[in-house]
């Protein structure tokens, strides 16, 4: 796989041909444009995690990613940002460098600190399509919702009791996006909590009959109110704002040079004499200066992550089986846990993090790996089939081929699994046959469809998963399949890129 670099002739020839400094992306796109100047405000400071896009406008590669990309913004609105940088502009270029950009496009997941310092950065090395991207940066969200069980309630209304709370009912077990998007809004200003319907002391407690269902709680003496509108993030903002105001973001900037800045730059927008434009202008360059020293002085360094981030987790039947399961699924591992908090379960899930994010630094190809909840219904059904009943259980499963390994172990340390691992990898062991009834048999279009040199009519993200594959800065390995299973990891991708991440991240 091949880079689209920067050789110094290439860049000379482009910059004087017409438009070479122009951005990618419109003022209308859903993309964030972000440069040197804002990146700190707009981005390393933000509440939210971000994702953004390092770019020339020259880059074929770069181009082909457009489409994907801007559906990825369309699908995060409110949940996250997509951002992207034009490293074409001379102003841009040391930044970029700074940045380790070293070709195009490269794309960089910014996950804010929880208590606020330096956010983490983290290479993004998934499929180039809208849903593997809109994936990956909801992984990343910070999660501030308190779980909320018949056993702690008392202790979450106790807790903080001049501040209001606000609890959401519902039937799932895992936090969705859109209410930790919420809870990011709120933060310090409002507690969000979230309790299942199996929880039938505190659903009995406020009157929940239907789910989901949104309480607040003002504080002090003031009675709950139940939110009647729909679950989606702006009304629901707007309800919850009667008990406090949600942070700002990106940060006011509350310095009188800055004030004087903002104000400069709404005069120079507008129609005036030239002497007026003269003093404007004069006075926004020597702001802007002083803007881009102090904002180099916090970028010199940025926190560069090394180390492994959390595997995907699969929390629906539909997903398990289109991931592992179909009669086209290659080699997938599943760590069913009981709960991702059991230590354990924590020391399994970092074993398995560690690994996969081994062997996408030694640029090797490697199986997906997932965290699979056991509260899961399609997980219930597998384990039984497979007669598998411990609280973290751990198997290799291969629906195309038909085997399944067990991972046996008692000890779910690093050097432990990667020993079973490197045997899956190697083929050695003994291969167990998958029971009956376990693969489904796919109804999807041939995979040939969503292959573009295949196809003659492929959708707009089976044409840009396959073109990216072909020379960009992201290896195949990354994105959790071998290289004999990229094609039909495009297809997966290829069949609906958005749907499934547009339901499951308004669901509460």
């Amino acid at each position: 796989m091949h880079h689209t670099t920067l050789p110094a002739v290439a860049v000379a020839l482009l910059s004087v041909l017409p438009g070479a400094q122009a951005g990618l992306y419109t003022k209308k796109s859903p993309v964030l444009q972000v440069d040197a100047k804002d990146y700190d405000r707009l981005i390393a400071k933000s509440n939210y995690t971000s994702i953004v896009e390092f770019y020339a406008p020259w880059c074929g590669h770069c181009q082909n990613l457009k489409p994907a990309y801007e559906k990825a913004a369309k699908n995060l609105e409110g949940l996250a940002k997509v951002a992207a940088v034009n490293c074409d502009d001379d102003a841009n270029k040391p930044f970029c460098g700074s940045m380790g950009v070293q070709g195009f496009p490269t794309l960089k997941i910014v996950r804010p600190k929880k208590g606020g310092g330096k956010p983490t950065i983290q290479d993004y090395q998934g499929q180039r399509t809208a849903s593997a991207i809109v994936e990956a940066v909801v992984q990343q969200i910070n999660n501030y919702v308190v779980k909320v069980e018949d056993k702690s309630l008392e202790k979450f209304l106790s807790d903080k009791n001049d501040t209001a709370k606000a609890i959401l009912f519902t039937e799932k077990g895992t936090t969705s996006a859109l209410l930790k998007s919420i809870a990011i809004e709120f933060a310090d200003v409002i507690t969000i909590g979230q309790a299942r319907n199996k929880e039938s002391k505190t659903v009995e407690t406020f009157g929940i009959e239907k789910f989901p269902a949104l309480v607040l709680l003002p504080g002090g003496d003031a009675a709950g109110v139940v939110y009647e509108g729909e679950m989606k993030k702006a009304p629901m903002v707007e309800f919850l704002s009667q008990a406090g105001q949600p942070n700002p973001d990106p940060p006011v900037k509350t310095s009188g040079k800055n004030k004087k800045q903002k104000k400069d730059d709404k005069a120079s927008d507008r129609p005036s004499s030239s002497k007026t434009k003269s003093k404007a202008a004069s006075s926004k360059t020597s702001s802007a200066t002083t803007e881009s020293e102090a904002s180099t002085s916090t970028q010199e360094a940025p926190v560069i992550v090394e180390t492994a981030l959390p595997i995907p987790v699969i929390n629906s039947p539909e997903k398990l089986i289109k991931e592992c399961l179909t009669e086209k699924s290659h080699t997938c591992v599943l760590a069913f846990v009981s709960s991702s908090e059991d230590e354990t379960a924590k020391q399994a899930l970092a074993s398995l993090s560690e690994l996969a994010f081994k062997h996408a630094q030694s640029k090797r190809h490697l199986f997906p790996f997932y965290e699979v909840p056991k509260s899961n219904e399609g997980a219930a059904s597998l384990l039984k089939a497979l007669d598998l009943r411990g609280d973290i259980e751990i198997v290799a499963i291969n629906a195309r081929r038909g085997w399944w390994r067990h991972y046996e172990g008692a000890d779910f340390g690093h050097e432990s699994v990667e020993s079973w691992i490197d045997a899956i990898r190697m083929s050695e062991g003994v291969k167990k046959k998958l029971p009956e009834g376990i693969v489904a048999i796919s109804v999807e279009e041939p995979a040939s469809s969503a292959v573009p040199e295949a196809s003659s009519e492929p959708t707009p993200d089976a044409t840009e998963a396959g073109k990216s594959q072909d020379a960009t800065p992201v290896t195949p390995e990354a994105s959790g399949e071998p290289a004999s299973d990229s094609t039909e990891s495009t297809s997966t991708e290829a069949t609906d890129p958005t749907a499934e991440a547009e339901t499951a991240h308004d669901e509460l």
